[in-house]
């Protein structure tokens, strides 16, 4: 029924009241004061029913049509939303759901308004465990009586789970008691399993950083750490947390700052850039490694923020290809050593009978003679030294006292080092165990030692010989003219020689009987301030 139709109802109803009453009450003979009250009576009821009809027609309907689209808005708006949306009376019964709670629980097809969870649970056997937990939980939000918050998983019928972050908000009335129950959840299975992906990601990149057996760190592009991971601390010596925040460049040795600075700007000038340099460091200790360092850039939305690498240790790997490379040049040296010492001795013999049967029979030219007979004697050992880098014998091992082996070194050198005018300490030690060598070969390598040190300016030699571990360390220091960096890196090489006379090769003879003794040499100098060579040799237990 439309307004108009309501309108024409209203005036046809109003005509009937007017004339219908005015007649009734003219036929009651009344007098007039009774006259006028019914007639007041009679306008007060067509007001009161007219009031009536105004309010249950056009005001209580227009209410009636609000509420009525307002919960279509209600069910078209819980309907549209991808969460699952339920409400509940005081005591727990269904009033409203929308299709996606229905379609997950499987009661689509089930009339629940009225019913509790219990209830529902009898049209979906699937759900029922599920339907019967919502009531054990239900009743915990109203013990709580304000809005909490839970995550709830909910199992699918293809075996997998559903995880949704669940809101419950309890209403009551203004005497406290229970009035409604809204449910509302979030399905969060997709962020949940990316948030687990993520964190198994997360642990597989700590595994590879933390227990990666290279050094591996991350820096951004100001060039400081971002993360070192605890190989870090077993090249270096330092803490990685001394280092977090700052740049690395400290422990660069100054040989290599600038070409590490020119690598780093590279990477961050050209993304897809992979550099991969020898790095010599400084550890803390003092100690000099040598590392294999890769790194590439870091990017992120296109941008690069900095770079990540990885360092390998080689300094070992690099002292092997140097004593291979060292080797390699002995042998081919050797054998051509060999060769010119076996055809320079033999005229070299000739020569040196002649001279002394000249010498017997011309006693005028005898310091000719004597000078002749000297430098024939320097090519002489020349010649052993050649024969001795050229074919080395096999070295016969035996138990010897090192004591005993330094006391005929001192008497080999006593005039020697008293025509230098130098002194030699020897602090001797009685305790120090027994050793297996090739005791003329020591000898030799001491020799070499004491004389290059009594040849350079020296006026003392301290030798000291002590035990660390199972090893023999024989350190022999001097105050002469020291070595500088260069030099030392050469040191051994076959004919490289700083002296005047020198033949370079006493020094690749040392090596090689430090080498055939499975020890090793050691060289710290300073111009003017002397040098300070170290012996290590494999000790017999005490």
């Amino acid at each position: 029924m439309n307004k108009k139709q309501k309108v024409l109802i209203y005036v046809i109803f109003g005509i009937l009241w007017i004339f219908g009453t005015d007649f009734l009450v003219a036929q009651m003979h009344s007098d007039m004061q009774v006259y006028i009250v019914l007639q007041q009576v009679k306008g007060f009821f067509f007001l009161l029913l007219t009031t009536f009809f105004i309010y249950y027609v056009f005001v209580k309907k227009e209410e009636n049509e609000t509420v009525k689209a307002e919960k279509e808005k209600l069910e078209v708006l819980i309907n549209s939303m991808v969460d699952f949306v339920n409400f509940k009376d005081g005591q727990g019964r269904w009033t409203q759901a929308n299709e996606f709670a229905l379609k997950l629980f499987q009661i689509d097809h089930v009339d629940y308004v009225g019913k509790k969870d219990s209830e529902l649970g009898a049209y979906s056997p699937f759900y029922k465990e599920a339907f019967e937990y919502c009531e054990i939980s239900d009743e915990e939000a109203w013990k709580i009586g304000k809005v909490s918050r839970c995550i709830e998983q909910i199992p699918i019928p293809d075996g997998g789970m559903k995880t949704f972050d669940t809101i419950k908000i309890p209403l009551f009335h203004k005497d406290g008691s229970r009035k409604e129950l809204v449910v509302m959840g979030r399905d969060i299975t997709e962020q949940v399993n990316a948030e687990r992906q993520l964190e198994e990601s997360r642990q597989n990149y700590k595994s590879l950083f933390e227990y990666n057996p290279e050094l591996v760190y991350i820096v951004n592009n100001q060039g400081q750490a971002i993360e070192l991971n605890p190989m870090f601390q077993t090249l270096t010596g330092y803490d990685p947390n001394e280092f977090i925040g700052k740049s690395i460049l400290p422990i660069i040795s100054n040989e290599h700052k600038r070409e590490t600075k020119v690598a780093f700007l590279n990477i961050l000038n050209e993304k897809k850039s992979c550099v991969n340099k020898e790095v010599t460091i400084i550890r803390k200790d003092g100690d000099k490694r040598i590392l294999q360092c890769t790194a590439v850039p870091t990017v992120i939305n296109n941008q690069v923020v900095g770079a990540i690498g990885y360092a390998k240790d080689i300094t070992k790997a690099k002292e092997t290809e140097e004593r291979l490379r060292k080797t390699e040049k002995l042998s081919v040296v050797g054998e051509l050593a060999a060769s010119v010492a076996h055809e320079i001795r033999n005229p070299l013999t000739s020569i040196k009978g002649f001279i002394q049967f000249m010498q017997v029979n011309d006693g005028k030219q005898n310091f000719y003679y004597g000078i002749m007979l000297d430098e024939l004697e320097r090519i002489n050992q020349i010649s052993s030294e050649l024969l001795a880098l050229g074919k080395p014998r096999e070295v016969q091992f035996e138990t010897c006292d090192i004591n005993s082996i330094f006391e005929s070194v001192m008497w080999l050198l006593e005039s020697q080092a008293n025509l230098y005018s130098v002194e030699i300490e020897y602090n001797k030690d009685e305790n120090l165990p027994l050793i297996e060598c090739e005791p003329n070969q020591l000898k030799q390598l001491f020799i070499n030692i004491i004389k290059n040190s009594i040849e350079a300016d020296s006026t003392k030699i301290k030798i000291d010989v002590g035990l660390q571990g199972d090893q023999l360390h024989v350190n022999i220091k001097d105050d002469g003219n020291g070595i500088d960096d260069e030099r030392i890196q050469r040191l051994g090489e076959p004919f490289y020689s700083s002296k005047e006379k020198g033949t370079g090769l006493g020094l690749t003879v040392s090596y090689k009987i430090i080498q055939s003794h499975h020890g090793k040499i050691q060289f710290e100098s300073e111009l003017n301030q002397g040098t300070s060579v170290t012996i290590i040799l494999p000790a017999r237990p005490l």
